[in-house]
């Protein structure tokens, strides 16, 4: 019987590494777990999209009997949002592949789909504090560094009825601040509770995540701390989520051969676009860095 030879492209393979960098990605990332993935776009034409955004019609009015009830216009505002490709390639040795300790295709997998989920990480947080945002709950607490009393104040902007979940994301600076605050509830003290990767504790029934993403303002002097709501009220709510990810083609993974330098080359790509599609369910808090 012959014996089978290895070859490159059993070692290389695209699809399997497409496969495994799919499933990797939500791993890799800590915001977009909060943000909807819609993939309707796959298959479809255009590289721009329109998110709705319809306004409340009001509450219901007392019509006596006989008499015809009014009407009202449904009004909605849309926001263009433009798709976008994100890509990543490295290069593969022959001797790499075939004769070096450990795992270079695996590892290249791991390092490429970290790559592509960084940077849909950092598009969902540039689209939450957007301050210049049309629509945008704001809560300017930038007079004083980030405190239990200005967290609880940025939650009531929501105004509502029912405290429901939410989650806020402080920078790793924040966090002793917000430690030494007596009101502060740590994760250590319910830490069976904790369902948020990167949540150190809770605050009116907001879960604080560090990231170190989390945003300066314009004048680089305070922070942007989006809050987001995680539950829908489907009563009041429309079901649209605070952040939605339109995925045009999932994880793409493609390999180049070059001969001459034996080696191969394994690239990447992702086309998606990133909204807040609920400006409702957002609240973008500014506080004040701590002096250095």
């Amino acid at each position: 019987m012959a014996q089978e030879t290895t070859k490159l492209e059993n070692l290389i393979d695209p699809e399997v590494m497409a496969d495994m960098i799919s499933a990797k990605l939500p791993k890799k990332i800590r915001v977009a777990p909060f943000a909807k993935v819609d993939n309707t776009l796959e298959g479809t034409e255009g590289d721009t999209i329109s998110v709705p955004k319809y306004a409340y019609i009001g509450d219901a009015e007392d019509v006596a009997e006989g008499v015809e009830c009014g009407t009202t216009t449904l009004e909605a505002s849309s926001e263009k949002v433009k798709v976008k490709k994100a890509m990543k390639a490295v290069d593969l040795t022959d001797e790499a592949v075939l004769s070096a300790h450990g795992d270079p295709v695996g590892e290249a997998t791991n390092q490429l789909s970290l790559s592509i989920g960084s940077k849909v990480d950092n598009d969902c947080m540039d689209a939450l504090a957007n301050e210049d945002a049309p629509g945008r709950l704001k809560y300017d607490g930038s007079a004083s560094e980030i405190s239990y009393d200005g967290i609880v104040n940025a939650i009531d902007v929501f105004e509502e009825e029912v405290n429901g979940e939410k989650a806020m994301f402080v920078h790793p600076k924040q966090v002793t601040t917000l430690r030494k605050d007596p009101n502060f509830i740590s994760a250590d003290k319910y830490n069976q509770n904790v369902v948020l990767k990167g949540e150190i504790g809770i605050i009116a029934n907001t879960r604080i995540v560090t990231s170190k993403k989390v945003k300066e303002d314009k004048q680089a002097t305070s922070y942007l701390n989006p809050i987001i709501k995680l539950e829908t009220d489907e009563e009041t709510e429309e079901e649209l989520p605070a952040l939605t990810i339109y995925t045009k083609r999932a994880a793409n993974v493609e390999k180049e051969r070059k001969s001459l330098a034996r080696k191969t080359i394994v690239s990447v790509d992702q086309i998606y676009a990133v909204s807040v599609s609920n400006d409702s369910k957002v609240v973008l808090a500014k506080f004040k860095k701590k002096a250095e």
